[in-house]
């Protein structure tokens, strides 16, 4: 008896690890990742805004424009000029919307005789720094 039911406790064995085995097989191919979806592998564009004037020197209080392009940044994103004077960043109150192109336009007047160190914030994004003498 004692060796049939050492016979039967090995058959038993074998076919539960018969079973792991094949449960294995079949659940790690359902444990591996899946490979990334279009949509999840696309990145999200990071912020970035360009800026330019149309003018490099002026007269103090003489208009002049301010454009450029923001990418990563939604239509309707507000984007605000700002001045560098001394060591601080100062806004201006010359502050445009993003139009649905990703583009914005801005009319801008500067009575800080010299020259001026401008850029755009806005949407998580600084343009690179452009300059204006005003004379």
């Amino acid at each position: 008896m004692n060796r049939t039911f050492r016979l039967v406790s090995a058959t038993a064995l074998a076919v539960a690890l018969g079973a792991g085995v094949t449960a294995t097989a079949v659940a790690a191919p359902a444990a591996a990742p899946a490979a990334p979806s279009a949509a999840s592998s696309s990145v999200a564009a990071k912020p970035a805004l360009t800026a330019k004037a149309d003018v490099a020197s002026v007269d103090a209080w003489q208009n002049f424009h301010v454009t450029g392009k923001a990418s990563g940044i939604a239509a309707g994103t507000k984007v605000t000029l700002q001045q560098k004077q001394g060591a601080k960043w100062v806004s201006l109150p010359a502050t445009v919307s993003v139009n649905s192109s990703h583009t914005y336009a801005l009319r801008v007047k500067l009575g800080i005789k010299g020259k001026n160190s401008l850029r755009i914030v806005g949407g998580g994004a600084v343009s690179p720094v452009f300059t204006v003498t005003v004379r």
